[in-house]
């Protein structure tokens, strides 16, 4: 099948279908509320679950009850809607259990507004709900990339039994790209008769498989927390994913940005290379783990004077930027965080009043 012309939150559905999760739980919020609009009608021509339960909490608990039961299944929601499932998902790191979110985020703190927004950054990436849980995140910034993390996703997902987020904006929701769904990112799901509440009658053991976050004996929860810990190490040597964009100049100043706004820096570092004022960017695409190094190598080149954090965001990434660059050069923040999307313009004045 060639390339096709589809709405973000529509792509990601079936997204989500093509790499095999026939199950999906949600409650409506804008602007992700397409997605729940086409699998309603998708999922029964496919043999899958639509179920929209009567709040976000609730839905964090459907998905902990299949996901515990060995189910591919993940959710979308906007940012409000995170906040309410961060308890539920803090449950499911706690069990160890995989499952996908992504996260379509909106304006805010509160009811904010709904126009595109990077302000969850720090909810998705400095650890959500309670506890010491870390999800994986992966941070799109076009339609087509959004289909193929989240394809990604669920065979991540069950790789380290743990949650991951798919990063979005209002933008990748709402605009329309044409993109295709790669069959190679089609994947079964991987072994689950060790853990999941599969029941005994389909193991060859007479182990019962309990699937829990609660751990009354101190011992016993620190273990666990340690297994956790290890998880997220390893995801730091294994899934580091970043773009570099026009490192190899001799440039005066690295930009930092992701998802939809480091397309508009892109075109802002194309046009000042055509004054002659080279810039670099390094993109993540892992969000967390966040790509340390390249950032800090990119940040000790020769000539480089600053770095420079673009967000739709009041600077939440800068934190991990000042981490990565360990003092090589000043880091600095530009961004917008209301629903306007910085435009190439801005930023190009935000990097010439630097250098």
């Amino acid at each position: 099948m060639g390339k096709v012309l589809m709405k973000g939150n529509e792509a990601i559905a079936e997204a989500a279908i093509r790499a095999g999760c026939l199950n999906y739980f949600a409650y409506p919020i804008t602007p992700q509320s397409e997605v729940a609009e086409y699998l309603s009608r998708r999922m029964p021509e496919v043999g899958g679950v639509f179920l929209q339960g009567e709040s976000e909490v609730a839905v964090s608990y459907m998905i902990f009850g299949a996901a515990a039961a060995g189910a591919r299944v993940f959710t979308t929601s906007s940012s409000p809607g995170i906040s309410l499932m961060s308890e539920g998902i803090s449950y499911i790191i706690g069990a160890q259990c995989p499952a996908v979110f992504v996260n379509i985020m909106r304006g805010g703190p509160g009811l904010g507004g709904i126009l595109p927004s990077q302000a969850d950054y720090n909810q998705a990436t400095k650890g959500i709900g309670h506890g010491d849980g870390r999800l994986l995140v992966l941070a799109p910034a076009s339609v087509q990339e959004a289909v193929e993390m989240v394809m990604t996703a669920f065979p991540l997902a069950e790789k380290y039994r743990n949650p991951v987020m798919v990063l979005g904006d209002g933008l990748i929701g709402q605009m329309m790209e044409p993109v295709e769904f790669p069959d190679h990112l089609k994947t079964e799901p991987s072994n689950k008769d060790d853990w999941a509440t599969t029941g005994m009658d389909n193991r060859k053991s007479n182990k019962r498989n309990l699937v829990r976050s609660l751990y009354l004996d101190p011992v016993q929860l620190n273990e666990n927390n340690l297994i956790l810990k290890r998880k997220y190490e390893q995801m730091k040597k294994e899934e580091v994913r970043f773009e570099a964009y026009h490192t190899d100049s001799r440039y005066k100043l690295l930009i930092v940005s992701y998802g939809t706004m480091s397309r508009v820096c892109k075109t802002a570092i194309d046009m000042l290379a055509e004054e002659g004022i080279e810039v670099g960017l390094i993109r993540p695409l892992t969000v967390f783990p966040f790509p340390e190094e390249a950032v800090f190598e990119a940040a000790a080149r020769e000539g480089c004077k600053a770095v420079l954090s673009v967000e739709m965001s009041m600077g939440q990434m800068i934190e991990d930027i000042e981490r990565s660059v360990r003092g090589a050069c000043p880091v600095h923040w530009y961004g917008k965080c209301g629903g306007e999307v910085p435009t190439p313009e801005e930023v190009i004045e935000a990097v010439k009043q630097l250098i």
